[in-house]
């Protein structure tokens, strides 16, 4: 086995780093799709409550967009029947006819966390490390046992 010497080191923290920059270049798309659907946040009246009891429950819910009075679906439950929320209505909906929207309450976000890149990033800085850590040991082979009286 060769001798471990800063080169070697060096090009070890070289091919890290490089891994590193590189999954930085490819883009938000490499720990997952950060394409964040476009939405309207407006007001709504619950036109059709459902009882939390039903495992699917969807409540039929009526809100102005655009200047027209449209429905959609709430996949949710418990609310009052002519109770005010506020929805998020895609950015879609001005172009669909008479059917039924799908819609979110405002209050919550679909998909994924934020968190993805950065954390996906970090673990990949850390596999890097240990990889080079990893590759230390080898190259250093086994050290004398420690005597313990």
């Amino acid at each position: 086995m060769p001798p471990l010497t800063w080169k070697v080191l060096g090009v070890a923290a070289f091919v890290g780093l490089w891994i590193v920059l590189a999954a930085w270049w490819v883009g938000p798309s490499l720990f997952g799709d950060v394409s964040v659907e476009q939405r309207r946040e407006v007001p709504a009246t619950v036109t059709l409550p459902a009882d939390c009891s039903n495992p699917d429950a969807e409540e039929t819910v009526r809100f102005e967009l655009g200047g027209r009075t449209m429905n959609g679906t709430l996949s949710g439950c418990g609310h009052d029947q002519d109770e005010q929320i506020r929805i998020a209505v895609p950015s879609g909906a001005v172009q669909a006819g008479g059917e039924l929207v799908e819609v979110h309450l405002a209050a919550t976000t679909p998909g994924t966390s934020d968190l993805r890149r950065p954390v996906g990033l970090a673990l990949l800085v850390l596999s890097c490390a240990s990889g080079g850590t990893y590759a230390f040991l080898v190259a250093r082979g086994p050290r004398r046992r420690v005597a313990i009286l």
